[in-house]
């Protein structure tokens, strides 16, 4: 059941009834005291009693912005969630959340009620008798005397002091003050900020920036200077992470934490609840990619039965999950909806919706990317140096593809035994002649980015050294490999993966290759895009690869164009032109300008 398939997401009140028909089919999943969501089945690695208590505290993320833009509809939610409030923050009571730990989870789910005691004290904290109050204030302030990461954690301590101010309880202001210097020292440039050990990706978005602006509003008028800091860095972001979006609202599949889904966008609306505009990026097209993403992702199959959101991203899918990601989990995404706090005359809601238009190629050097998208921007492009850390499940696949594709996001292993069972798509894979386990790129040892090519050496194994560059030219580009081995290799290099087929419609056998037909190629399109690749030097036959399903996070079931080759001990070279489409566009051969690009590498 899709509880919010048919809503056109236009206007505000649009939004009020997609969050209403998010949290109606969670009531039933609340436990007797409320204090506990549960979702559904599987575990994370924190115990399934703090997995209830973060799929409750989730769905605050909407509720809080409901009541401070004083919806009526959030009332019969609140009644319920007020009264898991109190049962859970009670230390006699059955559902108490308990006493909390060193990098606990709860620290993360504590961040809202910090909003909450911020932006409407008179609802989280007002309506609760003196005894609810005192439970309240020192099961949070239970954050204060635990340690927790050096990363975007510490902002959940910064809200939550903020909420102690507001309603006069005595915050930590040594612990507010390290906390903000410390997210300050993670600013790296051009709005970036890195979430350790060293990643930029969606992080920076959906916790930096986002709980900056809500800082920067609730302190609007005090710590000045830092809240310019903070907004002059989100302004400075904006019109660089609008171009991770094409013109379906289809945000880039990359790097973890995906199964939180659209939550991509709620940094846009961390901005129009701040008050913020960006050069170039005026409200109505705030609004586009806020609205245009959630529109997207409300057409998608990825709720259960109930009605609930599942864990996975296209679709239902435990293989590419992080050890973090519980049944309620998901609900993450409900901070996109935080511009439900502004009242309907505001110039956000008061805008025309209107399309960002981003730049047909950008390179982002802080984040290592080098974006591209064709004239309709129909189809967004990635092509990454790697931004590995090696701390959660799939890195590899979710930081080190060689593209990201909006259209055909990218596939995980299942197993590095086979081809279709470790799904190679955007990658080169090899392995030592006669052996089972098939190597692909983990991290590089140097890197080079320019706006026209990315080049990188690497080594999958010991006794290979790969240096490797791949140019874009339109939705065609190339890679050029050059591999020193120490002994004989089999290689296998594939493009994007297609989906196979769907439900109401035959299965996709417009698939080709030069194991059926001449030439050194491999193709396979549909209704669901194009996706081939070309041999142009030292790939032998090409063949489209069933890989296992629910290896892709966008399609269950797809077929992966490769070409493989065989090499020998020493150094070889491998050529190829890899294209890739949104229709059904099946290209005949290599134009002469991307041969001519190859060849000048």
């Amino acid at each position: 059941m899709n509880p919010v398939e048919n809503n056109p997401l236009i206007t505000r009140q649009d939004m009020v009834r997609a969050a209403v028909d998010l949290i109606q089919p969670l009531v039933s999943c609340l436990t007797p005291g409320k204090a506990r969501m549960i979702v559904g089945e599987g575990s994370a690695h924190y115990p399934e009693d703090v997995a209830g208590m973060e799929g409750f505290s989730r769905v605050l993320w909407a509720l809080v912005p409901m009541l401070i833009g004083k919806c009526p509809e959030a009332e019969p939610f609140w009644a319920l969630w007020k009264e898991g409030i109190i049962h859970g923050t009670d230390p006699d009571g059955p559902e108490y959340w308990g006493v909390i730990g060193d990098y606990d989870q709860r620290m993360v789910e504590m961040a809202v009620l910090g909003v909450g005691l911020c932006f409407v004290p008179d609802r989280l904290y007002g309506e609760l008798t003196p005894a609810q109050r005192d439970n309240l204030y020192r099961w949070l302030d239970q954050i204060n005397r635990f340690d927790m990461p050096k990363n975007n954690w510490r902002f959940f301590r910064i809200l939550v002091n903020l909420g102690f101010r507001k309603v006069g309880r005595p915050a930590d202001e040594n612990r507010l003050r390290e906390d903000l210097d410390m997210m300050e020292s993670h600013y790296v440039g051009d709005g970036w900020y890195f979430d350790y050990p060293t990643k930029r990706d969606y992080y920076t978005l959906w916790a930096f920036h986002y709980y900056s602006l809500v800082y920067a509003a609730a302190m609007e008028g005090r710590d000045d200077a830092r809240c310019r800091r903070m907004i002059q860095r989100a302004q400075l972001i904006a019109p660089r992470f609008a171009c991770w979006f094409d013109r379906e609202g289809r945000a880039l599949p990359y790097g973890r934490s995906l199964t939180y889904r659209f939550a991509q966008s709620c940094f846009f609306s961390a901005m129009a609840f701040a008050g913020v505009t960006a050069p170039g990026l005026d409200w109505g097209e705030i609004k586009g990619l806020l609205l245009g993403n959630m529109r997207w992702w409300f057409r998608m199959p990825i709720f259960d039965r109930g009605g609930a959101l599942t864990v996975g991203y296209g679709y239902p899918n435990l293989c590419a999950a992080e050890g973090y990601n519980a049944p309620g989990s998901p609900y993450w995404s409900m901070k996109s909806f935080l511009a439900l706090a502004l009242p309907p005359e505001h110039p956000f809601w008061q805008a025309e919706e209107k399309p960002y238009r981003p730049p047909e190629k950008f390179l982002d050097e802080q984040v290592r990317l080098l974006l591209t998208r064709d004239a309709e921007n129909r189809q967004v492009i990635a092509y990454t140096a790697g931004n590995h850390a090696w701390e959660h499940m799939h890195e590899d696949e979710k930081y080190e593809k060689f593209a990201y594709s909006t259209q055909f996001a990218f596939s995980i292993v299942k197993e590095a035994t086979t081809l279709n069972k470790g799904a190679f798509d955007s990658m080169l894979a090899v392995k030592r002649t006669g052996k089972c386990l098939w190597h692909s790129r983990s991290g590089c040892d140097s890197f080079s980015l320019s706006e026209d090519r990315i080049a990188f050496s690497w080594s999958p194994m010991e006794g290979v050294r790969i240096e490797t560059v791949i140019a874009p030219v339109g939705m065609w580009h190339i890679r050029k490999h050059v591999i020193r081995a120490d002994f004989p290799l089999e290689a296998a290099e594939g493009a994007f993966a297609v989906r196979k087929d769907w439900a109401g419609a035959r299965p996709c056998d417009r698939i080709a290759s030069s194991l059926a037909a001449g030439g050194d190629f491999a193709l396979a399109h549909g209704a669901y895009g194009t996706s081939a690749i070309f041999a142009l030097r030292g790939y032998g036959a090409g063949e489209v690869i069933h890989p296992e399903p629910n290896t892709n996070l966008m399609y269950a079931r797809t077929v992966l164009p490769t070409l493989r080759a065989d090499l020998p001990a020493g150094e070889t070279t491998l050529l190829c032109a890899v294209f890739s489409d949104a229709g059904d566009l099946p290209p005949a051969s290599v134009p002469q300008e991307v041969k001519d690009l190859a060849e000048s590498l």
